[in-house]
């Protein structure tokens, strides 16, 4: 019987840039209006909590199951950069902190991008 590799997710380097960014986004949404609470602020926090939970919860599966959670991670992490530029035209956000946000996710999508390649 041949036992299948499973990754440790806490190894990984797009988790832990993921739970950055999640934590991230949890500290900017502290400043946001009351009245998005249940709209853009909660939109903007299930994406980013949907990109370092999938990754954990696919690390579990094979590696083409596992691919597969990290598209639903990519996703969240694009639609979080939608979310962050409605929160800038919004007023919620600043410019600099809109850049680094920005920048953080265009670093996990290149890495999570890179290692899904390395899956298959």
């Amino acid at each position: 019987m041949v036992l299948k590799q499973r990754h440790n997710y806490k190894n990984l380097k797009i988790w832990k840039l993921s739970l950055e960014i999640t934590n991230d986004i949890s500290d900017i949404l502290l400043e946001f209006p009351r009245h998005e609470r249940y709209d853009l602020s909660a939109q903007m926090s299930r994406c980013s909590v949907s990109m370092p939970s999938n990754i954990a919860e696919g690390s579990s599966r094979t590696n083409k199951s596992f691919s597969h959670y990290i598209d639903i991670s990519l996703g969240s992490s694009f639609e979080l950069g939608t979310q962050l530029l409605v929160a800038k035209h919004r007023q919620y956000i600043t410019e600099i902190n809109l850049k680094k946000l920005e920048e953080k996710i265009e670093e996990f999508q290149r890495m999570t991008m890179g290692f899904q390649n390395s899956l298959k």
